[in-house]
């Protein structure tokens, strides 16, 4: 039994070293500002009145760059998972050469890292990390760490 295990690790490794067929990724930054103090923010109480779990809030808000002029618009949702700490939550990133959408869990307070799970035009197929921050100005300065397939 052994010498069968050992035989097939042994065939096996070294097509391991081999497999890497994927193409290069190009990586990039991307700086902008979620400004939650215009636009939709609309809470959804749908448990017991006030911060409860299935709670929801719907927003669509502009989407600023560093100079705080708008470039597009923020738009999505959270559902509430654990009352004053976390929800769980999707949006998209429009902007006018294209989207990008991010979901996962995000604090209530202090910085999140949100999965980007795919996006539109110059971002088609890119992946990465979405970093928000809350300025305590209900503005959120978000940080894209953008991996996306060469060409």
């Amino acid at each position: 039994m052994r010498k069968t295990i050992l035989m097939a690790v042994l065939t096996a490794a070294p097509m391991l070293s081999c497999v890497n067929n994927a193409p290069a990724e190009e990586a990039w930054t991307l700086n902008t500002i979620a400004d939650a103090r215009s636009g939709i923010a609309t809470p959804v109480d749908l448990g017991p009145p006030g911060d409860s779990p299935g709670d929801m809030f719907v927003f669509d808000q502009p989407l600023l760059n560093e100079a705080k002029e708008t470039i597009g618009s923020n738009s999505g949702y959270c559902v509430r998972t654990l009352p004053g700490q976390f929800s769980e939550c999707q949006w998209t990133l429009t902007m006018a050469d294209g989207t990008i959408t991010v979901a996962g869990r995000e604090a209530e307070t202090g910085t999140s890292r949100i999965p980007i799970i795919g996006g539109t035009g110059t971002y088609e197929g890119a992946s990465g990390v979405l970093t928000t921050t809350p300025n305590g100005d209900r503005t959120f300065t978000q940080v894209l760490t953008l991996l996306k397939p060469k060409k």
